[in-house]
């Protein structure tokens, strides 16, 4: 049974995506002694009330002797909610099982510390796996201080991602393309390098699909190349647009004035580096980064080990020799990919899966 109830709490939790971040997707659910659910909840958005709260505000007095279970690690400090942990143990809650421990350094393990103290029985570690793949970004950002990092590209059978350098070549379907603006919708910030932005010039928005809150989009421009005038700059009522460049690109003294005249907000890494960058991101608590190219910017991430899942659309079209090859000369074999899936979507095929474990 407690797997069954630690299930309920994993599929409420889910219902946050793409609303919650920076903090993490989490469900909660209260079973009283004769095991009938009386409580459930989840957290909706980022500053509104965590799940617990939503549990335990259902429950009522029935939460007195009753069972937690939780996707997460209760809290026990203040941020921009109340602390969970207390209201727990005010409410009776006589046991808590919890799928993992949260990382957050305001949290880790002080919540299961306050209530163990306090009488409550703990049981820690069910579903652990399912509950830290539910919020990689956010395990991501906590324990490595970056973005979790989604390699995603449009190939041709031939393994191609445009018919030549700095081509505009149009690849997937309508399918295809609508699952991507789906994907849009739920992470924290769409990424590409300057390239894109000069051979395409991109709006980087989700389109025909919801989102809840603003969309980050970055750009990755050592030398500060962006004109002033690309059209990502003309879209900013749909999010933040961040140029990420170095201390060469920042002397540029002119053109950064331009930009941040024109809405771009400029950040500067300590390097060149792609993991000098993403140290930026995460100051910002940017906790999920689709990666959209173009292949230099695929293959400094690859070549970093910053990588940590793929997802390539694979279409019917062949660009022959003169095309320009995903992470060329890199091996990235998708039959290795962990936990890999594989859909059809309209005449394309959509091949995902992690680089890694989940860590």
């Amino acid at each position: 049974m407690d797997l069954d109830y630690m299930d309920r709490a994993l599929f409420l939790a889910e219902r946050g995506r793409g609303r919650t971040s920076p903090n993490p997707m989490v469900g909660a659910v209260i079973v009283s002694t004769d095991g009938v659910i009386v409580g459930q909840g989840f957290h909706e958005q980022a500053g509104g009330a965590h799940a617990e709260a939503h549990a335990l505000e259902m429950a009522g007095a029935r939460a007195r002797g009753a069972t937690l279970y939780c996707t997460l690690e209760p809290c026990s400090h203040y941020g921009r909610t109340s602390p969970c942990a207390p209201r727990l143990v005010e409410a009776g809650i006589a046991r808590v099982v919890a799928a993992i421990r949260d990382p957050d350094p305001r949290v880790d393990g002080r919540g299961f510390a306050y209530l163990r103290a306090r009488g409550v029985h703990l049981d820690i570690g069910l579903r652990e796996a399912a509950a830290a793949q539910l919020n990689q970004g956010f395990f991501t950002l906590m324990r490595e201080h970056r973005p979790f990092v989604t390699l995603k590209a449009a190939t041709s059978l031939d393994g191609k991602i445009a018919s030549g350098p700095g081509h505009r070549t149009t690849l997937t379907s309508a399918a295809a393309n609508r699952h991507a603006h789906s994907v849009r919708a739920e992470v924290d910030a769409i990424g590409v390098g300057v390239g894109t932005i000069l051979a395409d010039d991109p709006l980087l928005t989700p389109r025909g699909v919801y989102r809840s809150r603003p969309l980050v989009r970055v750009v990755f421009d050592r030398r500060l190349r962006m004109p002033p005038d690309a059209r990502l700059l003309s879209t900013r009522e749909a999010g933040p647009v961040i140029i990420l460049t170095t201390a060469v690109g920042a002397a540029r003294t002119d053109v950064r004035g331009r930009l941040e005249q024109a809405g771009a907000e400029i950040e500067v890494a300590r390097d060149g580096t792609f993991a000098a960058a993403l140290e930026r991101l995460g100051a910002r608590q940017i906790g999920s980064l689709l990666l959209e190219g173009g292949a230099a910017m695929h293959a400094a991430a690859w070549d970093e080990g910053l990588v940590d899942y793929v997802r390539l659309y694979i279409t019917s079209r062949v660009l022959g020799p003169e095309g320009v090859p995903l992470l060329d000369g890199r091996a990235l074999s998708t039959a290795e990919l962990v936990e890999r899936r594989v859909e059809a979507l309209g005449p394309d095929t959509v091949i995902e899966g992690y680089v890694h474990r989940t860590r």
